[in-house]
């Protein structure tokens, strides 16, 4: 974000700042948080680069549609394992694996709120 949005943001009354200090998450927190969020990024770009559709990658792994959709949208009650199993079952290479659990090491997403 350029200088000059993030002087008028401020003078607006927005706090400009990392996820990890919004949501108040301690190191490894933020880690599993970055982590979680690039393997399921990888699963898409994975399942998407090979032409799949979620119900038949549902179908690999011998679950719903609507269980790809969660994973997909990186929702809370997807565990790890079954990101990493969805991850293998789209077809993704060892390469591809071992890049989606490094990608994101040490950065910081900037999300805007209103301070109070």
């Amino acid at each position: 974000m350029n200088t000059e949005k993030v002087k008028r943001l401020q003078a607006a009354g927005w706090k400009i700042g990392g996820t990890k200090d919004f949501l108040q998450l301690s190191d490894e927190e933020a880690r599993l948080v970055e982590l979680k969020l690039s393997l399921v990024s990888a699963v898409k770009k994975s399942r998407i680069k090979r032409k799949i559709s979620q119900i038949e990658l549902a179908q690999r792994m011998k679950s719903s549609q609507s269980r790809i959709a969660k994973i997909e949208a990186a929702d809370p009650s997807v565990s790890l394992d079954l990101i990493v199993r969805a991850l293998i079952a789209s077809g993704a290479t060892t390469r591809d694996i071992q890049a989606a659990f490094t990608v994101g090491q040490g950065k910081s997403t900037t999300v805007r709120s209103l301070s109070l």
